[in-house]
């Protein structure tokens, strides 16, 4: 459980989805995994909360990926930590 804390910023994307539309949003968040570096093991998705909760229960709840290992859901509301999954090869 603790090697999740110390994953290094290199092995990190962090995405911005302030402001989109669920539709447009998503399509990022599956683009970024989609071209991800093999190294990436995390994306720190930012959806915020405060404007709605349209975006947090897309990433939490609607949104999947055969990358996807696990969702985590920390303190901070406005986002949702995603842990990938080795890519097959």
């Amino acid at each position: 459980m603790y090697e999740d804390i110390f994953i290094p910023e290199t092995d990190k994307i962090i995405l911005n989805l302030h402001d989109m539309e669920k539709q447009e949003a998503l399509f990022y968040l599956e683009k970024a995994i989609n071209t991800a570096e093999d190294n990436i093991k995390e994306i720190v998705v930012i959806h915020g909360y405060r404007k709605g909760q349209v975006l947090l229960n897309a990433v939490r709840n609607e949104f999947t990926h055969n990358r996807i290992e696990k969702k985590i859901i920390p303190f901070n509301k406005g986002i949702t930590l995603i842990y990938l999954k080795p890519r097959e090869r």
